[in-house]
């Protein structure tokens, strides 16, 4: 859900048509996240045999999302910190900064006020990310989200599996809409994808919902699975 209301404000901006750059701070290692965000110079360190832009260069006039920025590394908050007050970049085997423009979004599922007391993350760089904040509630505290959620989902999807004319069954939003969501927006969309490649004709079937969402047991059906188009 985090990226996708980061999308919508990066689209609905008068930087709507430059890049849209998103980094996931928890799944890259510390090691090599220096040269994703800042990028590097060829011969800057073994192995370094080309230049390579970093993320805050190629969104350059854009927006970055750092998403789980919770999980940045302390001695690299302070190099964002430098981008975020001074809008410059320290590209690894460079000696000068070089000037972007971005607009930062930092996504957490984690409470940075309290890491910052804690000592966990630095106060400095919560303080100046902190200019608007957004609290984005669970997916099941905002049920009414569910049947945009669900049509921005099928009309993608069905795009992907070339399969333009499938519809959902009567049921299936009212099991949709009565369930928890423990994965929030990306288990919806996981199970909308479910919904699309197992539907035997035009008309998806809510016996093909995962067990947990309205199917107190599951009912195995004989399926041909359908893969994107190459």
């Amino acid at each position: 859900g985090k990226e996708v209301l980061a999308k919508s404000i990066h689209f609905n901006s008068r930087r709507s048509g430059k890049p849209f750059v998103v980094i996931n701070c928890g799944a890259i290692p510390g090691t090599l996240l220096e040269s994703e965000l800042f990028g590097y110079r060829k011969g800057a360190f073994t192995g370094a045999t080309s230049n390579k832009i970093g993320k805050f260069e190629a969104g350059d006039g854009g927006t970055v999302l750092l998403d789980e920025i919770g999980e940045l590394p302390f001695h690299l908050q302070v190099k964002v910190l430098r981008v975020v007050q001074e809008s410059e970049i320290d590209v690894v085997g460079e000696n000068q900064p070089r000037r972007v423009d971005v607009r930062i979004i930092a996504a957490s599922n984690r409470d940075l006020k309290q890491m910052a007391a804690e000592g966990r993350f630095r106060q400095d760089l919560y303080y100046r990310l902190n200019v608007a904040p957004l609290r984005l509630p669970p997916l099941r505290n905002r049920k009414e989200d569910i049947p945009l959620l669900v049509e921005f989902f099928l009309e993608r999807i069905r795009e992907r599996y070339g399969r333009p004319k499938v519809t959902l069954g009567r049921d299936i939003l009212r099991k949709l809409e009565s369930y928890h969501w423990p994965g929030n927006v990306r288990e919806l969309e996981n199970a909308i994808e479910r919904l699309i490649v197992f539907a035997q004709g035009d008309t998806a079937d809510a016996r093909d919902l995962p067990e947990d969402i309205g199917n107190p047991r599951l009912t195995v059906r004989k399926a041909v699975l359908r893969l994107p188009p190459e």
